[in-house]
């Protein structure tokens, strides 16, 4: 079983590379192999709309999207950590999500989702609810933990002294991790759920 970790921070050292290290000693103590992926020092351009990932079944910028995709399709779920520069998730973390989601074709059914956000003070709550959303339109369960998932520093390592935040990532870690077997109980016993064709309708 595996989880892919994304440092949405393009700073070494960085808060939210901290959480995901917080979660990562979790997940190795649960068994649970792991891969940090740096996106947030990438240039990742933004989605325009072109539509030839539905001919070419990924992406048409050849960039970390698709190499993340390639993991993505193998993976038991994915951690996306994202500091707040101002008002919502790192601009690179949003253009990278948005395309990652619109252009993989690959079923994500029962793949687990999970995010948390690092600020020195506010727009966590918000950027926290932009991040799942990816999750909920994708058919993916998301892991919750005791908190919203939050840690909060300015300076470099400053987020360790969050004492709460960092145990809300270590539960989040246990809990996800959970879920991931039990999902993997289920699909061999039951299998994934049942299918419909996708009813598209617009707003009129």
């Amino acid at each position: 079983m595996k989880v892919l970790l994304v440092n949405g921070s393009p700073r070494a050292n960085s808060n939210t590379l901290l959480g995901l290290h917080e979660m990562e000693k979790i997940f190795a103590e649960q068994g649970i192999e792991t891969e940090i992926f740096n996106i947030g020092n990438k240039d990742i351009r933004g989605c325009i709309a072109c539509g030839r990932c539905g001919e070419l079944g990924k992406c048409v910028f050849d960039d970390a999207v698709n190499e993340f995709a390639a993991k993505f399709k193998d993976a038991d779920g994915i951690v996306v950590g994202t500091p707040v520069y101002y008002s919502a998730p790192n601009a690179t973390v949003q253009a990278f999500l948005q395309r990652l989601f619109y252009s993989s074709s690959f079923d994500k059914t029962m793949k687990v989702g999970a995010g948390f956000v690092c600020a020195r003070r506010g727009g966590t709550t918000a950027s926290f609810d932009v991040v799942n959303k990816f999750f909920t339109i994708s058919g993916m369960p998301i892991a919750s933990s005791q908190y919203w998932n939050n840690i909060h520093g300015g300076a470099a390592g400053e987020a360790a002294q969050d004492a709460e935040g960092m145990q809300t990532l270590r539960v989040l870690a246990r809990n996800m991790s959970f879920l991931i077997k039990s999902i993997a109980l289920g699909k061999e016993k039951f299998g994934l759920p049942e299918k419909e064709e996708h009813a598209w309708t617009n707003f009129i």
